[in-house]
Formats: C-alpha cells, structure tokens, sequence
C-alpha cells in the first residue's frame, strides 16, 4: 500500500459536479484530512472555486485534478461522457503517479469507476449523497426490476416498514423507460456496478436511519457499509457555513443581521434546494400563503425575476417584497443555509426534502415542512414525516397547487413551541451532533480507514 507524505494513505475523491453531490464529498474530504490522509479531488474547471477554501488551509494534504468538463444535458449523457474522458487520463494519471492514490470514492452517479477501480487494483467506494433508505429504494428498482402499472402504487415489502409510493413518485429513469432503452440500461449498470463494489459510505448517521444500514448491509451481504454524517462544514474556518456556494443577492452578514433581531424560533426558512424553482402558480401560492401566515421568514429563491417574462419559474408576485416588507426576506441567488438553519431565531424550514437540506435541518434541530419535486425526495419527505415524525406535509410535486389558506395555517403552527414534531427533532439534533463529536459516525469512519490502511 501506498503513503502519502503524511504518513496516511492516498485516496482519490471524486464527485459528480454538481453542489448537492460536490459540497457534501468535500465536507467528507475535510475529515478524512483531518486524520492525516491525502486527498486528490477530481474537478472540473468550474467547479474548482467550491474546492478554494480547503485548498487554501490544507495545501499539503488535498491536491486538485482538474479534468475536462463533460458535454451533455442529461445526467445520463453527462456520466457517459465522464466515462469516455476520464477513464483513459486516470488510468495513465494512476499508472505514472510516484504515490497513487489506495482508494477511489465516488459519487454513486459514476458507477463506471468500479471497473477502472478493478483495472487498477484499487478499492472503488461508493459515496452516496442521499441517505440509505432513498438508497435501497434505488437499488430494489434497478436490481429487482419491479414490473410498473401506470398509476398503480408500487410496493417493497423486503425494505424496512414495507413503504408505497405512488407510481409518479418512482424514479422517472425508471418509470419512463424500459429494457433494452439505452438510457434506462446505462442507469442499471451504474447501479449493478455500485452494488458491486468495494464498499457504500453514506451521508447519514444510525440513529437516523439505523434499520436502514442495516438493510443495506443485508442486501449488499458484507458489513463495509459505513454511516458518516452528517457531513457540515467546520464552524470556524474559511470553509464554513457563509462560504458554500454560488453568488447571492444579499451577504451573509446582512442575513445575520436581520435574523439576530428576531424572537428565538420564530422565523420560517423557505428554500427549494439548488436545483428546483417552483412554477409561477405554485409560487404564487406560496406567496399568498406567507404574507397570509403573520409569520417572519426568509424567502431563498434560486432565479432572478425577469423583466421579459413574468412566467418565468421562481418568480416572485410583483410587490410582494415591499408588502411583507420588516416581516419577510427575499434572497435571490445562493442563502448561507447552514448558517440560517443554525441561528436560533429559526424554528422551521420549508424544504424540498433534497438529502442535503434534511440532514441540515436535522441537525439545526428545525421542525419541517416537506414539499418533495423530485428524485429521492419523497423517500426522504416519507421517512421525516411517517417514520421519524419530525416533518409536516406541505406540498408535493410541481403540478399540485396548495390551497393557500391552509399552507398559511400550517406555516403559522410550525413555528409553535408545543409542536411535537419540534421535541423530536431536538433529540434527533443532539444524536446528529454525538454522531461526530466521537459518536456513531467517527466510529465508522474510523473503522473504514483502519480498512483502507491494510494491504
């Protein structure tokens, strides 16, 4: 086995580029730093500027590999094009590095990197941005093929607590293919070649999702399944809260400034994630709503308004900032989260459920409100909701429109002391918290290095 010149071993990490996949594996990087590994981070050139901050305190111990962006619109196109790119220059990278790396760690998108793991003798890791419930929600799909009725629910019984979902919530890469269909056979072998591999390490925690690990140890019939999260940015340092994303209309700092005048627990989070705008009905809505709920809250949305086109998704109504004007925030661009999840005058979020989302406002100890789009969202809405009971349904999808009245109701509740859901979600904050302050998630990550370091 290899060494770095710290003394730890030498792994390479390496992200699908995108925030949600890309900030999560580089929280993960800072750890594994921390206990003197030495990371190379595979970016491409725009997405460099998310790796400055750690590349700036640890010179010695994280390296960048800068790799052509891949063409393509689609997920799907975009991972082929990753394959055809990078699987030669890594192999030659590897082949002529004087201390190449033990190890690869990739995104769960990138399923390829098991076989160029296997050509280079290396262990290939699975890192999964979504926790292990969405996960063997995945994998039962792809790996059992469950026959589909359109607007039929669909069962798994072999997945703890039996869930349902409706039909639309399933995977549309599975739903909207079929065998034999290009795109639908390149989404099985990513996630047979993910089954395969060495091992899973999962932004998530036991106390969490504890039956599920367990399931997923089960299924993958080996124990190198590893929990490690939740996975947040360091409280102190230039890779903190404010600093994680693209350009915002308003500073951190202002941001700050407005929450610190208000009540403890009395403001109400609004963001939809980095990649989702609600349509023009829904926002509207959803502002009607919060002006409607006397609640205090900041408003993140992702798009600015055009002037050109007044359909434009995320767009706010005309005028609603200058009525909720003193009671409301509108952010545009990029929020500081984690920084607005763990200020104390914040008692709720209104989330799209997005895997990142949820463990940050788990671990703020915030009650939320579940609106799921897309992707594994309704798994994760499911699991706060029903299983964890630290959630209140809000909203679903993008083409239901909630009845504002009602939404302003339960906007007015979240934000109530004697909700049930809030002494739940303290508990669940402090297991989060323990977890990897020498809990359950420090644990494995170390049992998994001890792993990495024999031969």
């Amino acid at each position: 086995m290899s060494s770095s010149s710290t003394g730890g071993p030498h792994i390479l990490a390496y992200p699908y580029p995108d925030s949600g996949h890309i900030i999560p594996l580089l929280d993960l990087t800072h750890r594994l730093i921390a206990r003197g590994l030495t990371v190379t981070v595979l970016v491409t050139a725009e997405s460099l500027p998310l790796l400055q901050p750690l590349l700036s305190t640890h010179p010695s111990s994280i390296q960048p590999l800068v790799l052509s962006a891949p063409p393509g619109e689609s997920r799907v196109a975009k991972v082929h094009a990753m394959s055809q790119l990078h699987y030669p220059t890594l192999l030659q990278w590897f082949r002529s590095h004087p201390s190449p790396p033990v190890a690869i760690i990739s995104d769960y998108f990138l399923g390829w990197t098991h076989h160029l793991a296997c050509e280079l003798g290396v262990r290939r890791l699975v890192f999964s941005p979504s926790g292990a419930f969405g996960f063997s929600i995945l994998l039962s799909l792809w790996r059992d093929l469950p026959k589909l009725d359109m607007g039929s629910p669909l069962s798994f019984p072999q997945i703890p607590h039996s869930p349902v979902f409706p039909w639309r919530q399933i995977s549309r890469y599975y739903r909207n293919g079929k065998e034999g269909d290009p795109d639908w056979e390149s989404n099985r072998s990513n996630m047979l070649d993910d089954i395969a591999s060495w091992g899973v390490v999962f932004n998530s925690f036991a106390e969490l999702e504890r039956v599920y690990l367990e399931h997923m140890r089960a299924e993958l019939g080996h124990d190198r399944v590893w929990a490690v999260g939740p996975l947040l940015p360091p409280e102190d340092s230039v890779v903190g809260p404010a600093n994680r994303g693209g350009p915002s209309s308003l500073p951190c700092h202002e941001v700050m400034t407005w929450l610190g005048a208000r009540y403890d627990s009395s403001v109400v989070y609004v963001c939809f994630g980095s990649r989702f705008s609600l349509p023009r009905k829904q926002m509207d809505a959803l502002a009607e709503a919060l002006e409607c709920s006397g609640v205090q809250f900041i408003l993140c949305v992702r798009r600015h308004v055009g002037d050109d086109d007044d359909d434009k998704e995320g767009a706010i109504p005309d005028g609603f900032e200058d009525r909720v004007e003193g009671r409301g925030l509108v952010i545009k661009g990029w929020a500081p989260q984690v920084a607005i999840l763990s200020h104390r005058a914040v008692g709720a979020f209104l989330t799209h459920c997005g895997w990142n989302s949820v463990l940050e406002g788990v671990a703020a100890g915030v009650v939320m409100l579940t609106w799921p789009l897309g992707a594994d969202q309704f798994t994760n809405a499911k699991l706060l909701v029903e299983q964890l009971g630290v959630g209140i349904r809000a909203g679903e999808d993008t083409e239901n429109i909630p009845e504002s009245t009602e939404l302003a109701r339960l906007l007015a509740e979240s934000v109530n002391a004697t909700r049930p859901e809030r002494v739940r979600v303290k508990k669940l904050r402090d297991a989060a918290l323990d977890a990897i302050k020498g809990g359950s998630s420090d644990k494995d990550l170390d049992d998994l290095l001890k792993r990495l370091s024999v031969a």
